[in-house]
């Protein structure tokens, strides 16, 4: 156990990613599974948060089943580099943002609630950064679930869904945008998520219940700063595969312990020709080189690694916005 962290803490941290109880007093159950009271959970699950080591508590939703996103890069003049990853940051589309070694040396995820929006969005950031856009959407995942298991490796399953695609209604809208900055750190979080979703509290227990059985939610957990947790050599690491072999070879990267990310993105030729990712991540870079060199030799072929220098910003994405509502409206939509 890192000895930064009490061992409650540390329970709290490693324990629960995900399974996270969706109940109306959460808290006071997971505080039962770990042997402490609802107060003393909630206080420890605050402080960590001030701390930064929790970012927030929520819910992960399976890639390309709600709105759309995209992995995106440019290539910022070094002199202009704070000033354009600000101008990104700045995009409410924007929740990842990275400084990464190389040409393209600025790298974002952008969400949105469908495609037309998202292209615009990019198409903004252009505009105001005068730099172009390459945009790299998922194609395939391996293993997208990023869980850190603080007691090494850090890997908890490996996990590839093919549920399908569906457009949420507005109901699922409201509680989705009202979801997204994660739950507020109270005694019944469900019942004040409703009240914001315009919804009752056993409404919104039975829909996010509904949303983790159908694999809508990834995970619905504790959602960590790898960062502030100690793994700070943080490494994309990209492979020019034939298209033969790029699931085979996913799926073999999928399995390696050292590996917290997998999947494969569309090349944006002739600028960027890599279709296979994976992100390691480690507390040194001298602890995740011997995995990056693993996996080309797994996959014999050239591994790109792009470390990452400095992170502007990183937050739960933003599908949908929330919005007011009257009384009167919600009480329609919770009976919609």
């Amino acid at each position: 156990m890192d000895s930064a962290y009490t061992p409650l803490e540390f329970a709290l941290l490693n324990g629960w990613q995900r399974d996270f109880p969706v109940v109306a007093q959460p808290f006071g159950q997971l505080g039962t599974r770990v042997g402490a009271d609802q107060t003393a959970i909630l206080e420890t699950l605050k402080r960590l948060q001030a701390r930064g080591a929790i970012s927030r508590i929520g819910a992960v939703f399976a890639p390309r089943r709600v709105g759309a996103s995209t992995l995106a890069a440019l290539a910022a003049p070094a002199e202009k580099l704070e000033q354009i990853a600000a101008q990104v940051s700045a995009r409410p589309e924007v929740n990842h943002n990275y400084q990464r070694e190389h040409h393209y040396n600025l790298w974002f995820v952008a969400t949105a609630a469908d495609q037309a929006t998202l292209a615009a969005a990019l198409a903004a950031i252009e505009r105001e950064t005068g730099c172009a856009v390459i945009s790299l959407p998922l194609e395939q995942e391996y293993h997208i679930d990023l869980g850190f298991d603080l007691k090494s490796p850090h890997k908890h399953r490996v996990d590839t869904p093919s549920t399908p695609v569906r457009e949420p209604d507005a109901v699922e809208k409201q509680l989705i945008a009202a979801l997204q900055p994660g739950l507020e750190l109270v005694a019944r979080p469900f019942a004040r998520l409703g009240e914001r979703a315009g919804m009752s509290e056993s409404e919104v227990l039975t829909r996010i219940g509904g949303w983790l059985e159908e694999g809508l939610i990834k995970r619905f957990g504790v959602i960590v700063r790898h960062q502030e947790l100690g793994y700070r050599a943080n490494a994309m690491v990209v492979f020019d595969v034939p298209d033969a072999d790029v699931d085979r070879i996913g799926r073999l990267f999928a399995a390696e312990a050292g590996v917290t990310l997998c999947y494969r993105r569309s090349r944006s030729l002739p600028h960027w020709r890599y279709n296979l990712y994976c992100m390691v991540h480690g507390r040194s870079r001298a602890e995740v080189q011997p995995v990056i060199d693993h996996l080309s030799r797994l996959a014999g072929l050239p591994a790109q690694a792009l470390f990452s220098t400095r992170r502007f910003k990183q937050c739960g994405a933003r599908y949908f916005a929330e919005i007011a509502l009257p009384n009167q409206k919600a009480e329609e939509l919770a009976h919609a």
